[in-house]
């Protein structure tokens, strides 16, 4: 690494498997001369406070708490993290700094914090820590964070599947413990879920070099975007699926809610973009793990916007709009994808096909599929 260094390289090291992620951090920690790990403890919450320990290969160098910042534990941690950062820069000793995340918090908010908020540090890489024989249970989890005293903020809704996929799904490094009880399955379900994903052990020379990779904070948040967002690609290995169904014709509202508990549970992860018929204009995201689905309108389609308008779309939304661009409805689709061991190919494609439009509704024009019964709006307009 340069010795004229102009900011503190930080690797983010995430994952609701927390023996896992410890193994990797005090991997990390022995391999790079003159680094150190920072953690928030988030499990003091309750008694008002949040507990910061910095440490390296040797043990703990310090320690803290940092009070709740509106009754949040996250909001503390992001309050607390930049000072931490930029005074560790300061010291001119520290060569990396590993950010170690307490269990549920995800990486692209904190990335997205340091990236904002220092000129000190920067984000290097994000790495998300894997034990293989837990994928699975952990993916298939439906319970809330809150229920497994894994919640950041009162008010924090959500599970621990979507949690996990979230972050896996972020990270362009996943760190895999070994594991003599993970089979086949196991490691094709990994795959499946971030394909694009780099692959290393923990303590391996190669997760110690991927730790000053570099990351584009700005491209990794276009990736996760529901109008964007990099899905998996078609798969089938060990048992583990992945099917990509995608269609132009939008959603029938009724039909497609009395199919959602059967859509929602027919794979271990689901995730991607939709439409509905009587919401033309909104683009919906689609997002499920472990039998619980969360459906959000996140604006607009492209081909809602007025020209004017296009100016201000970031360029990455116009580029993956163009590439799936049709000559009537423009960016408007439906892109789903379910990956899961098991996967029921033919069973799920008929169900969604069942609940498009038939073709004499379809036929009937925009302005009619809008006076369609608004199935969906306790969903995405609840009343508060």
């Amino acid at each position: 690494m340069s010795e004229h260094r102009t900011k503190l390289p930080v690797v983010i090291v995430c994952g609701l498997h927390s023996e896992a992620r410890r193994e990797v951090v005090e991997g990390l920690l022995r391999d790079i001369p003159y680094s150190v790990a920072l953690h928030h403890d988030l499990s003091t919450a309750t008694g008002g406070t949040v507990r910061r320990s910095l440490r390296d290969s040797g043990g703990e160098l310090d320690s803290g708490e940092t009070p709740l910042v509106n009754a949040c534990a996250c909001c503390a941690l992001r309050e607390d993290l930049v000072p931490e950062l930029e005074r560790l820069a300061g010291d001119g000793r520290t060569r990396l700094a590993v950010l170690e995340l307490w269990d549920s918090v995800e990486p692209k908010s904190m990335a997205e914090v340091i990236a904002a908020h220092t000129t000190a540090a920067e984000v290097t890489n994000v790495f998300a820590a894997v034990d293989p024989t837990l994928v699975l249970p952990c993916l298939s989890n439906g319970d809330d964070l809150a229920e497994a005293g894994l919640a950041a903020a009162p008010a924090d809704r959500r599970t621990i599947g979507d949690t996990w996929a979230r972050q896996v799904e972020y990270a362009p490094v996943l760190a895999v413990v070994p594991s003599p009880a993970a089979d086949d399955e196991d490691r094709a379900l990994i795959r499946q879920l971030n394909p694009t994903a780099r692959q290393a052990a923990s303590g391996s020379a190669e997760l110690a070099r991927l730790a000053f990779a570099g990351f584009d904070v700005e491209a990794a948040d276009a990736g996760q975007h529901p109008a964007c967002a990099l899905l998996p690609q078609e798969a089938d290995e060990a048992g583990v699926g992945t099917l990509v169904w995608r269609r132009h014709r939008p959603f029938h509202p009724e039909r497609l809610l009395d199919a959602l508990e059967d859509l929602s549970c027919a794979a271990a992860r689901s995730r991607g973009r939709f439409w509905l018929a009587d919401r033309p204009d909104t683009l919906l995201s689609w997002d499920a793990a472990g039998g619980a689905l969360c459906v959000e309108n996140t604006g607009p389609w492209l081909a809602s916007l007025p020209d004017a308008a296009w100016s201000m779309v970031p360029p990455y939304r116009r580029a993956a709009a163009a590439l799936d661009w049709h000559p009537e409805h423009g960016d408007c689709c439906q892109h789903l994808v379910f990956v899961s061991p098991g996967l029921d190919r033919d069973g799920l494609t008929g169900l969604l096909d069942s609940c498009l439009l038939t073709d004499e509704e379809y036929g009937s024009g925009r302005e009619t599929w809008k006076s369609l019964p608004a199935a969906f709006d306790a969903l995405l307009d609840p009343v508060h």
